[in-house]
């Protein structure tokens, strides 16, 4: 059961890419921008953590922290955050827990193919740890998705 408008966000967010344990409690009196994507360093997903980056001092005015979650593992998530700059938090979901939680995970289709991956959404939360925002997979636009925060 995907996670709702309303609904509380899990303390435990997961593991970034230096091994360290991402809760909710760690950015009380702050939203979060909890964007999910399917995989580091292909062309849509850097574009879309470029667009962060390139809002990420914006964002933090307007009382943002950014947090990425891709299943993908630590150490890509060290050369994507290297390769690109980027200045916030991706958390490793290798084990699919935190993407199955928020009801991101699911059959996609690529030319035909089928296959399990992560819809790229994102969810912002408030200060108290309540979504108060989803912004679907048809929504999002990655080379303007700093901007559709704000």
């Amino acid at each position: 059961m995907a996670l709702q408008v309303g609904d509380k966000a899990p303390e435990i967010l997961g593991i970034n890419q230096d091994g360290k344990e991402i809760k909710l409690s760690d950015y009380k009196g702050k939203k979060i921008v909890l964007y999910f994507y399917p995989k580091d360093s292909t062309s849509g997903c850097t574009a879309q953590a470029c667009s962060l980056r390139d809002e990420y001092f914006e964002l933090r005015k307007a009382g943002y922290e950014i947090i990425g979650v891709s299943v993908d593992n630590e150490k890509s998530h060290q050369k994507f955050i290297e390769k690109n700059n980027l200045p916030f938090d991706l958390i490793a979901d290798t084990e699919k827990v935190l993407v199955e939680h928020f009801g991101v995970w699911g059959e996609k289709s690529m030319y035909g193919r089928k296959y399990m991956g992560t819809f790229r959404t994102t969810f912002i939360i408030d200060e108290n740890g309540i979504i108060e925002r989803i912004i679907s997979p048809k929504e999002i636009k990655t080379k303007e998705h700093g901007k559709q925060i704000r």
